[in-house]
Formats: structure tokens, C-alpha cells, sequence
């Protein structure tokens, strides 16, 4: 089991709410109400955590070690909502989010494939690592500055929990698993060709629905999420490039082979999909037959 290993790695470095935000360094010259905007709707998204939980227990019934990863995982993003509120309720209160609106990102989330629901989620921690660095750079005020890059680091470590269930995984279940990784691999690597930023929060999960079944879009907000990339934190080329990156580089640490880019990752999962329909069909065809 990896629970009991992650736990205690997890516990050693959490931070505390109370000890480790600077609180009394607030300066409220250096914080502006586009700002404090923002604060308020990324509060708003991290608690879709609550609905992710709930999808990943559904989803993972059978496998009692995840799940128990769950409730650090839970816990943590939480926690990532929470300070965030506690930061508007101090120094916005006429910001911070209410309870219909939290609730409003509460929704049922479609059944999917878990293996392919754990790589969506492990890139989505990869771009949200990127997404609060970057928003930290951009805030002005130093309090949520280190709020920001505290989140960045939680959400790395995640990255980093997720990837050894996916190792796990592929020893577990061999190909199957490696086509499900890549496969999604290949889209979230490929966010420069798309008109919406690719993370779990942007995406569609209930056709029953559509269109409002994504969390952006049951934001008070809906537009917010573009404008911030693009206008306000200014998530450029490079930073994107900065994603995509470490997407490889961890495919290419998961399966022992070097990709340097998107197109050397779609052709290793087209390989791996003509094994898996090669494999499939040798099992059903008995002995091969003679060439004579």
C-alpha cells in the first residue's frame, strides 16, 4: 500500500493556517479589487474538490488503498478553498464566498475510466502548480504572494502522489494502463491547440447538463478563467511550454522511454494501442495459421 507511505511524507511538510501565513504583513495598498476578484473565484474552484472526491470514491470502489489517499488529497484542497476565504473574510469580507455559491460547483460528475480520470488529474495538478506560480508573480500584495506559492508546492506534491499510483498502476495492469496515460497525456500536453485552458475544472463531466457541466462554468463568473490566464497572470507560450514539459518528463520517466514532444508521445500511444488490439486479436484467433 502507498497510503501509509504518502500519509506521513505528506504530514511532515503540511503547513499550518494559523502559524505559517504571514497574516500580520497584509499591506492593503498593494492589494486591488481585480485582484481580490480573483482570489474569490479560485476559491470557489478549489472546493470542487469536494465533488472530485466524491467521483474518485465512486470510481475506485475496488481499490481501498487510493481511496484512503483521498482523504489527504481532500483534506489538502480544502484547505487550499479555506485559506483563500479566510484571506477575503479578513481583508475583502464583502468578497468572500457564500455558501449557494460553493455549492454551486457541487455536482455529479459522470463515471469515466479511473485510469484515465488519475492522468487527467495528474497533469491538472502539474498546470496548477504553473498557474499559481505564476499568479504569485502577478498578486502585489505579499500575504497572498505566499498563500499563492504555498498552494503551488501542495499541489506539486500531489503531482507527485499521483504519479506513484501510476506506476503502480502500470505494474498492475501492463498496457492497458499505458494507453490510458499516454492517451490522455496527448491532450493535456496539447493545450496550445485548443481555444480553453485543458484542466479537470474546464472540462465537460455530465451531458445531462451541458453546458453548464463544467465547474468554471457554474462559476459566478463564468468568463473568468481565460481572462485570468490570458490577461491577468499572463500564462503565455512560455509558461504553457513550461506545462508541457513536465508532461513528458514524467511520460518519459513513467514508461522508461524519452519523449521530447507531443508527437513523439501520440506515436508511442498508437503503439501501444496496435499491441493491445495485436494481443486481443491473438487471443481470440487460437493458433496462427499456416503460411503454406
Amino acid at each position: 500500500m502507498l497510503y501509509p507511505e504518502l500519509f506521513k511524507q505528506l504530514e511532515s511538510v503540511r503547513w499550518d493556517m494559523d502559524k505559517d501565513i504571514p497574516w500580520d504583513q497584509f499591506d492593503a495598498s498593494k492589494l486591488t479589487d481585480e485582484q481580490a476578484q480573483t482570489i474569490k473565484m479560485n476559491a470557489i474552484t478549489e472546493w470542487s474538490a469536494l465533488p472530485a472526491t466524491e467521483m474518485f470514491l465512486r470510481d475506485n470502489k475496488d481499490d481501498s488503498d487510493f481511496s484512503a489517499f483521498m482523504s489527504i488529497w481532500f483534506f489538502e484542497e480544502q484547505k487550499h478553498s479555506l485559506v483563500l476565504m479566510e484571506y477575503l473574510r479578513r481583508f475583502r469580507p464583502e468578497l468572500a464566498p457564500t455558501e449557494k455559491e460553493l455549492h454551486e460547483v457541487r455536482f455529479e460528475f459522470e463515471p469515466a475510466p479511473a485510469l484515465e480520470t488519475l492522468m487527467l488529474h495528474f497533469c491538472g495538478e502539474i498546470r496548477l502548480n504553473h498557474w499559481y506560480r505564476r499568479a504569485s508573480e502577478w498578486h502585489t500584495e505579499p500575504v497572498i504572494k505566499q498563500i499563492y506559492l504555498m498552494l503551488s508546492q501542495d499541489e506539486a506534491r500531489h503531482g507527485g502522489a499521483y504519479l506513484r499510483y501510476m506506476k503502480r498502476a502500470i505494474n498492475n495492469f501492463g498496457n492497458e494502463a499505458k494507453a490510458a496515460f499516454a492517451k490522455v497525456g496527448v491532450l493535456m500536453a496539447s493545450a496550445r491547440r485548443t481555444a480553453q485552458a485543458l484542466h479537470p475544472t474546464n472540462l465537460h463531466v455530465n451531458k445531462a447538463l451541458f453546458p453548464r457541466d463544467t465547474i468554471q462554468s457554474r462559476l459566478p463568473n463564468p468568463e473568468w478563467l481565460e481572462h485570468w490566464l490570458d490577461t491577468q497572470i499572463n500564462f503565455d507560450s512560455v509558461w504553457e511550454s513550461k506545462v508541457v514539459e513536465r508532461i513528458l518528463h514524467n511520460m518519459s520517466l513513467l514508461m522508461d522511454r524519452s519523449f521530447k514532444s507531443v508527437q513523439e508521445l501520440n506515436r508511442f500511444r498508437k503503439e501501444i494501442a496496435a499491441a493491445i488490439a495485436a494481443s486481443a486479436a491473438a487471443a481470440g484467433a487460437g493458433p496462427a495459421p499456416s503460411a503454406t
